[in-house]
C-alpha cells in the first residue's frame, strides 16, 4: 500500500474515470477529499472502505470554492499529498458557430481555469513540505484538432501546457506534475456525445458508436497510470503528457532516467528541418 498515510484530494472523483481513481487510491492506502459538484454523486463512494474519505461539494471553476475545498482538506487531515485533477465536461458539441457562446466559456473554465485553480491552492502546502504529486487529465483535442468539440479541445490542449510550464516552475520543490491521455473511455461525456447526433460530424459518430459497442478503455486502466505517476516510483518525472494507449507506460519505467532528460511526452511545434525541408 504505497500511500498508506497520504492525502489525496481527487475532484470529479465521484464519477466514471474520478470514481475510479477514487477506489484506485483508496486500494494503496491514501485517505480522500472526493470533489464533486453535485452531492447526489457521493452514494457512488460509499462502496470504497478501508481508509478514511471526507466528501466535499464544490464548482473547481469558483476560486472561493476550491480554496475553501483545500482548507477543508487541511482542517480534516492536516495536509494535503496528492491531487488528481478529473472534474470536466465536454461542453457545447458541434460547428464554433453554431456553439453557445456562454457554455463554450463554461467549458474553458471548469477544464482549464479549474485545473489551474486547484493547482494553485495545493502548490503552497506541497511547496512548504518540498514534495507532492499532481495528475491532471488531458483528453481529445489535447494533442491534436478535434473538430467539432473546439472548448474541450482548447482546454485540453491548455491542461496540457499549464501541466508543463507549472512543473518547471516548482521542480526545485519535489513537486512532480504530469497529465494524462486517457484514450477512448465510456463515460457519461460519451453519452453526452452519442445523444447529440449529427453535430458531432459523421467520423467521429462512426467512431464513438464503435466505440460504445466494443466497451472502449476501461476506466481502471486510466488509474492505474494515475497511481504509478503519483507514486515514489515515478519521482522526478514531471511535466509530461502520458498516453494510455500510445506510450507503453508500464514498459518506459525502465527507460525513465531517459525520459526525464528529454523533450518526450511534451508537446512541440514541429519545424521545416523535422520534415527533412531544406529551408
Amino acid at each position: 500500500m504505497q500511500f498508506k498515510g497520504k492525502v489525496a484530494i481527487i475532484t470529479g472523483g465521484s464519477l466514471g474515470i474520478g470514481l475510479a481513481m477514487s477506489k484506485a487510491f483508496a486500494a494503496e492506502g491514501a485517505n480522500l477529499v472526493v470533489v464533486s459538484n453535485d452531492k447526489t454523486q457521493f452514494e457512488n463512494v460509499k462502496e470504497i472502505t478501508g481508509v478514511r474519505i471526507e466528501t466535499f461539494q464544490a464548482d473547481v471553476s469558483k476560486p472561493e470554492e476550491v480554496d475553501n475545498m483545500v482548507k477543508f482538506t487541511l482542517e480534516k487531515f492536516g495536509t494535503v499529498d496528492i491531487l488528481v485533477n478529473c472534474a470536466g465536461i465536454y461542453g457545447p458539441i458541434g460547428l464554433m458557430t453554431d456553439n453557445d457562446v456562454r457554455h463554450w466559456l463554461a467549458t474553458i473554465n471548469i477544464n482549464l481555469c479549474g485545473t489551474f485553480l486547484c493547482m494553485r491552492a495545493v502548490l503552497p502546502v506541497m511547496m512548504k513540505k518540498n514534495r507532492g504529486k499532481i495528475v491532471n487529465m488531458s483528453g481529445g483535442g489535447g494533442a491534436s484538432p478535434l473538430p467539432r468539440f473546439s472548448a474541450y479541445g482548447t482546454s485540453k490542449a491548455g491542461v496540457i501546457r499549464l501541466t508543463e510550464t507549472i512543473a518547471n516552475e516548482v521542480k526545485d520543490y519535489k513537486i512532480d506534475i504530469n497529465a494524462i491521455a486517457p484514450g477512448p473511455v465510456n463515460t457519461r461525456l460519451l453519452d453526452e456525445a452519442l445523444t447529440a447526433g449529427d453535430a458531432v460530424g459523421a467520423d467521429f459518430k462512426a467512431k464513438i458508436l464503435k466505440q460504445k459497442e466494443e466497451g472502449g478503455v476501461p476506466p481502471e486502466n486510466v488509474a492505474e497510470l494515475a497511481v504509478y505517476l503519483a507514486s515514489s516510483e515515478a519521482d522526478g518525472l514531471s511535466g509530461k503528457l502520458v498516453s494510455l494507449l500510445w506510450d507503453n507506460w508500464r514498459d518506459s519505467k525502465k527507460h525513465l532516467e531517459d525520459i526525464k532528460k528529454s523533450d518526450v511526452y511534451t508537446m512541440r511545434r514541429i519545424i521545416p528541418k523535422d520534415r527533412g525541408f531544406k529551408w
